[in-house]
């Protein structure tokens, strides 16, 4: 079985960097998405379409995503999700999911959503910059070389 690249790809804003970092790699990527969102074919990459529904793109991935797989998204719970199936998960902007973080994220998204539900204004997340761009191609690249090491090993 081959690793792939699995993109949570509806506000996925590093799409190009994941296509070229896997076609350096020659690795597979499939990018899931809502009929909402109209995605390029590229070569290398498997486009797949789902429902609008709320956690379709999720059930999607938590229902094809296999260990070795590396996810990327930044949805707390699908990373979750990922790691208990032994995937390797990162957000778009190159931080890595792993067990001893997960846990922190959704206590504190779940804590935000109180607030939130209570009245209180919470910031979203900061404007997505050509540095948070670059630091994810070095995540990825360094993520995908680690993988390829420890494959030839």
């Amino acid at each position: 079985m081959t690793m792939k690249i699995i993109v949570d790809a509806d506000a996925c804003p590093v799409k190009p960097e994941i296509i070229r970092a896997a076609a350096d790699f020659g690795i597979g990527v499939r990018m899931v998405a809502s009929f909402d969102h109209r995605l390029q074919p590229a070569e290398g990459v498997e486009i797949v379409q789902v429902d609008r529904s709320d956690q379709s793109v999720d059930l999607y991935i938590a229902n094809h995503i296999k260990p070795g797989d590396v996810l990327v998204t930044q949805d707390f719970g699908l990373a979750a999700l990922a790691l208990g199936k032994r995937a390797l998960a990162m957000s778009n902007r190159g931080q890595l999911y792993n067990d001893l973080t997960i846990d922190f994220l959704l206590e504190r998204r779940h804590e935000q959503a109180k607030q939130r539900r209570g009245g209180k204004h919470t910031k979203g997340p900061r404007a997505f910059t050509d540095e948070d761009r670059v630091f994810f191609l070095q995540s990825l690249t360094k993520v995908l070389r680690s993988l390829q090491e420890n494959a030839s090993k």
